[in-house]
């Protein structure tokens, strides 16, 4: 029988990547941690990490493992709501979101929630997608408001499996610039046409695309500003620092003395969804969808 125990530690020096970083989350030795891998190692008859002097890295055994742990722990998580509303009558209900999301399509959607299911008890949590998809994978979150661009969902190897993504709303990015800039009178921009532009940027992620779609048209940007803020990094374009990428739901409440342009296609852009548990249909996430899509149309 695999030990459900061994399973968590699993995981853990999965999320963190080494013994040593598991074992200080988990208040263990290191030395603890390795002898319970290697327990669970014999009773498998197979290897779940490889070792080496920079961490250790799951064996595609070790993957299906950690999505096992997920499984449980989200399972034991269902079961404890399960009793709780039991004894309560009232359901608990854990939403997390990404800031710009939380802050323009959460407000308008959690009143129609709140209205269909009234005995909800409701908590929020703010964080980016790599921090809460996981969450949700582990049943600490019954649902994420999240977002990814073009490639795949922000998680490891092997751990997307386990979640459902329901499309909320494609976010194209815009061009954001000072009024009476040379490039204002275009009715769409082409990247290449801003590289001798400076730039204002208002996340880490915008940066990474970015500079994809420059080195595509052949520039390095010239970057002046750098925000976690969308308000903030309009602000600083507004103040003449530089232009910015800044997606469709970040635009408001306007900024004076700005304007915006949409990017020539292939644009890029977010895709903003619902993540959930694919083995758990929370009965509040369908209303919960349709209510963010509603807002969605908002900004379209």
């Amino acid at each position: 029988m695999i030990d459900v125990q061994r399973l968590r530690i699993l995981r853990a020096v999965a999320d963190h990547g080494s013994f040593s970083k598991a074992a200080a989350v988990l208040r263990l030795t290191p030395s603890a941690v390795s002898q319970h891998v290697a327990v669970l190692e014999r009773s498998l008859g197979a290897q779940v990490v490889t070792r080496s002097t920079r961490g250790v890295i799951l064996t595609r055994a070790g993957q299906i493992m950690v999505g096992a742990a997920e499984s449980v722990a989200a399972e034991l998580e269902q079961a404890r709501q399960q009793v709780d509303r039991l004894s309560t009558g009232r359901v608990q209900l854990t939403v997390a979101t990404f800031t710009s999301g939380g802050r323009h399509l959460l407000p308008g959607a959690l009143p129609r929630l709140m209205a269909s299911h009234p005995s909800t008890v409701l908590h929020v949590r703010e964080g980016e997608p790599e921090d809460t998809l996981p969450l949700v994978r582990q049943g600490a979150v019954d649902l994420a408001l999240a977002y990814h661009f073009d490639g795949p969902l922000p998680v490891g190897p092997g751990q997307s499996s386990s979640l459902r993504w329901t499309p909320v709303m494609e976010d194209p990015l815009h061009v954001v610039m000072p009024e009476g800039h040379r490039l204002a009178g275009h009715r769409s921009l082409d990247i290449a046409e801003l590289a001798a532009e400076p730039w204002v940027l208002g996340c880490l992620k915008t940066e990474a695309y970015l500079r994809r779609y420059a080195e595509q048209a052949g520039f390095e940007p010239d970057v002046r500003g750098t925000t976690t803020d969308y308000f903030f990094a309009r602000s600083l374009v507004a103040a003449g620092i530089g232009i910015s990428l800044i997606p469709s739901i970040a635009l408001v409440p306007p900024v004076p003395g700005l304007h915006t342009v949409p990017v020539k296609p292939p644009a890029p852009a977010r895709h903003i969804g619902v993540a959930t548990l694919g083995r758990h249909d929370h009965p509040h996430v369908a209303t919960f969808v349709e209510a963010l899509r509603e807002q969605a149309t908002l900004h379209t």
